[in-house]
């Protein structure tokens, strides 16, 4: 097992776009113990400041994650617990959800807890289809603090978030995908996320960065806020040299013959 508990690697697709996987392998079980957590929030700072152009998350082993080491939560009083969970948001999820490239998680195994936040906070999700997924906090009488129940709620409805979160069932990943958590379900897991991931690195980075910023304000406001900030950010996109290259090439060429260099 390599000394840190996550890593990530740089590779470039044929194209030359830079593409980072971020990997959990923490052990057999991959806990979410306080070295798991430190080491995760320091790769998420690189990558905050040096953005890829896609990010695949996965791991190592039998299992995605069979969740937090209850260490973590041991003797904590409420105030210690509201800074932990707001920790978790500044250091992980929010900065996660920020990257100015295309996020994939892939979820080959058990997915529970803090991985199935996090797997929320990235813009799509895939599985294999023996994955399974659950938020089984109450096990501990504690709610999931990391975002995931309003994510969930995002995707599936509010119905379907209380109803994972409240009983603690392990959900899988045919369910899931039926309810429009998983984006797509794959025998060939890491190939096809991994191909998905060079495909969006290879597209044109910006106008993916303003796609995330439009949904984004959707998000906190609705549509009005999401139609008052698209002029904008899409506006933006005409000084960026992939639209103006793109456009030339759709002209002369026709649509899907551009290349993107992410500029």
């Amino acid at each position: 097992m390599p000394a840190e508990p996550t890593t990530v690697e740089h590779s470039t697709t044929e194209a030359g776009a830079d593409v980072a996987v971020l990997t959990f392998h923490n052990g057999p079980l991959n806990l979410f113990d306080q070295a798991m957590f430190d080491s995760l929030i320091d790769d998420v700072a690189n990558l905050a400041a040096n953005p890829p152009r896609a990010l695949l998350l996965r791991a190592e082993g039998k299992v995605v994650s069979a969740g937090v080491d209850v260490h973590v939560f041991q003797g904590l009083t409420a105030a210690q617990g509201a800074d932990l969970w707001r920790r978790l948001f500044t250091e992980i999820i929010d900065p996660l959800e920020a990257l100015p490239c295309p996020v994939v998680f892939a979820a080959h195994g058990l997915t529970l807890t803090a991985a199935f936040e996090i797997s929320l906070a990235c813009d799509v999700i895939l599985a294999a289809p023996k994955a399974k997924f659950g938020l089984v906090e109450t096990v501990v009488g504690l709610t999931p603090s990391m975002g995931g129940p309003q994510r969930l709620a995002e995707r599936a409805g509010s119905g379907r978030a209380r109803e994972l979160v409240m009983t603690g069932d392990l959900y899988d990943a045919a369910t899931l995908h039926q309810w429009g958590v998983v984006n797509a379900v794959h025998d060939d897991l890491d190939d096809a996320a991994r191909a998905l991931t060079h495909r969006l690195a290879d597209g044109p980075t910006k106008a993916h960065a303003a796609t995330k910023a439009i949904i984004g304000a959707w998000r906190s406001g609705g549509v009005q806020h999401a139609d008052s900030v698209t002029p904008e950010v899409s506006g933006a996109l005409f000084d960026t040299d992939d639209l103006q290259r793109a456009v030339v090439s759709f002209l002369e060429a026709g649509p899907g013959n551009a290349t993107y260099t992410g500029r």
